[in-house]
């Protein structure tokens, strides 16, 4: 195995766990489009590219490419297409590419831990109290980014208030 490969699948299978649970909030919201819905987003849109690049650097153990790394390429086409779509307010494409990358994350996901050889498998055989903190670190921290992004919106709300409210102070 390549040394540097642990790190990169550690920071590939984080990205990917931030990726599945951000994409499943922003789908099971209500509201979109709001000031949450384009945080939110943004994290999410960054968590996929990094699980696209890093994709790239693991490889099967002959060196070769598999059918994931072709559902990388296309995931990065999709994202960046719906990403295009929100800026320039093509909400429709936008709601069908960002849906359509998200479940295929979510495809790649059981794809791999449905075969018994991955990290992910053993650990859950071998290390369950392991798999048990590292998926609860994960919800912890991603439960923490949105946290942190509505109490920061709540907090901000009130200085904008004050800062457009153009009536005099009763003194």
């Amino acid at each position: 195995m390549h040394p540097d490969w642990p790190v990169l699948i550690a920071v590939h299978a984080v990205a990917a766990a931030y990726s599945i649970l951000f994409g499943a909030f922003q789908l099971l919201r209500r509201t979109k489009g709001g000031p949450l819905h384009r945080v939110v987003g943004r994290i999410w849109v960054a968590a996929m590219y990094v699980v696209i690049l890093t994709s790239f650097g693991i490889r099967t153990l002959n060196g070769g490419f598999t059918w994931l790394h072709a559902l990388s390429v296309f995931t990065f086409f999709t994202v960046s297409i719906g990403l295009w779509a929100a800026r320039t307010g093509r909400i429709p494409a936008h709601r069908s590419y960002m849906a359509g990358s998200y479940f295929g994350v979510l495809g790649a996901f059981v794809g791999v831990v449905a075969v018994r050889d991955r990290r992910i498998p053993q650990m859950a055989v071998n290390d369950l109290p392991g798999l048990a903190l590292w998926v609860g670190c994960i919800l912890l921290t991603a439960g923490f980014a949105v946290a942190g992004t509505v109490l920061l919106r709540r907090a901000r709300k009130p200085l904008e208030a004050a800062a457009t409210d153009t009536s005099t102070p009763v003194v």
